[in-house]
């Protein structure tokens, strides 16, 4: 079994330096920037927060919501199934008997951790009777507490597609 020798390439002290490298992409930038210096009608800029994009789509995922039967009682059966699926590990439930005929149990408290939630969407794939949405068409909320960014059970119940978020 032999062993095969690769010449290095880039043996100048030049070339251990990266200093093409970092010239070249110094000129992309500079061409850029004149261009632009030079036209600034054509640069696409928005006054962000007080215009919003509008090229978001329907099927963005923003934040959560949990889905309501006619009677205003929640869809959800306390089955585990989005926290099982959560890669995050941001969902936290607690159930309790349910003495309707919609289902055998109802989470008592049902909460996610914004800030480590992901977004994936494997929570509301893996629901197995719709319950959790993220179709709200919230996409930035600010807060000014960690505490804030944990959403319980009826901020959930209450938010609706454009609802904005909560700010305390």
């Amino acid at each position: 079994m032999g062993i095969k020798v690769v010449k290095r390439h880039g043996s100048s002290l030049k070339d251990k330096m990266f200093l093409p490298a970092i010239f070249g992409g110094m000129k992309t930038t500079f061409k850029h920037f004149s261009k632009n210096l030079k036209d600034t009608s054509k640069l696409i800029s928005m006054s962000y927060p007080e215009v919003q994009p509008d090229d978001i789509t329907d099927n963005y995922r923003g934040v959560h919501r949990l889905t309501k039967w006619d009677d205003g009682s929640e869809k959800c059966v306390a089955c585990f199934m989005c926290a099982t699926a959560c890669p995050a590990d941001c969902i936290f439930i607690e159930a309790e008997e349910r003495f309707d005929d919609k289902a055998e149990k109802r989470p008592t408290a049902f909460s996610i951790d914004l800030l480590e939630c992901v977004y994936c969407g494997y929570c509301v794939e893996a629901c197995p009777c719709d319950a959790i949405r993220m179709d709200t068409g919230i996409f930035s909320f600010v807060a000014s507490k960690r505490s804030d960014f944990l959403v319980d059970k009826d901020y959930l119940m209450n938010n609706e597609r454009g609802k904005d978020f909560p700010n305390d």
